[in-house]
């Protein structure tokens, strides 16, 4: 197909909506082609929102185009934002698991690939797998949520929360804070931004709280993981940044 393909299909006049879910770099002439068209775009992949999200955010508000998160934190954030003015919103909170190594005494020159890519919580590909055990995916977060929710880097904070069942909150300046909660499976996410505005019946188990019981909330430990730094740095800095950043990421994994 090549990009003059997906640019085509992203492009074709009787979709309602794309859904973006390609892996990389390759997803953004597509993205942006999609946003000057108006579409309604889904987006998972976040390569794209974060090499070029002030741009592909720009060109929406031009075009009419609607962007809605995929990622279940992401999502959880522009739930949590619905009705809310931006002048009430303090900060951004994004979860994460920890990955696999949170409660270990690691050196990352000794772990395994079989290791790194063990996931506790989702089931993922090898590099977001790699990225995650690191928090370098964390770091690409912070960055596309600064962008598609135009907040100041800054004001993006990221809790460890190795239940995954708050995806994301939502300080205010009144002290007030709202979450969105979940069963970590992605086809909640999934199915919202495909529905969007509505909210449709589906076979998952509920959330269960008191089955559930406790959840724990940790300070990410920036010196065992020092990359989730490198997303907040890279975005002070700005310019292409960013881009390099993530291009970095594909590079570290590439033997995983």
């Amino acid at each position: 197909m090549g990009e003059a393909g997906l640019i085509e299909t992203s492009t074709f006049s009787k979709a309602d909506q794309v859904v973006f879910s390609i892996v990389g770099a390759v997803g953004l002439a597509p993205i942006i082609a999609a946003v000057r068209k108006g579409k309604s775009i889904a987006v998972a992949n976040k390569e794209p929102l974060v090499m070029a999200g002030e741009l592909i955010m720009e060109m929406a508000s031009q075009s009419g185009a609607r962007i809605i998160p995929i990622d279940s934190e992401h999502s959880g954030i522009w739930q949590c934002l619905h009705g809310q003015e931006k002048k009430t919103v303090k900060s951004l909170i994004l979860t994460s698991s920890g990955g696999p190594f949170l409660n270990r005494n690691i050196n990352f020159k000794t772990i395994t690939p079989k290791a790194a890519v063990k996931h506790p919580k989702w089931k993922m590909g090898p590099k977001i797998s790699i990225d995650s055990a690191t928090l370098m995916n964390k770091a690409l977060e912070v960055i596309e949520a600064s962008n598609l929710f135009d907040i100041a880097v800054d004001r993006i904070r990221v809790v460890i929360h190795p239940e995954a069942v708050v995806h994301a909150m939502v300080e205010f300046v009144d002290g007030g804070c709202l979450a969105q909660l979940s069963v970590p499976d992605m086809r909640i996410p999934i199915q919202y931004a495909i529905t969007y505005p509505d909210r449709m019946n589906n076979l998952l188990s509920p959330l269960n709280l008191s089955e559930i019981s406790t959840l724990h909330f940790y300070a990410p430990d920036v010196r065992r993981f020092p990359s989730l730094g490198l997303g907040y740095a890279a975005k002070r800095m700005g310019g292409t940044l960013p881009a390099v950043l993530n291009a970095a990421t594909k590079l570290s994994s590439v033997n995983f």
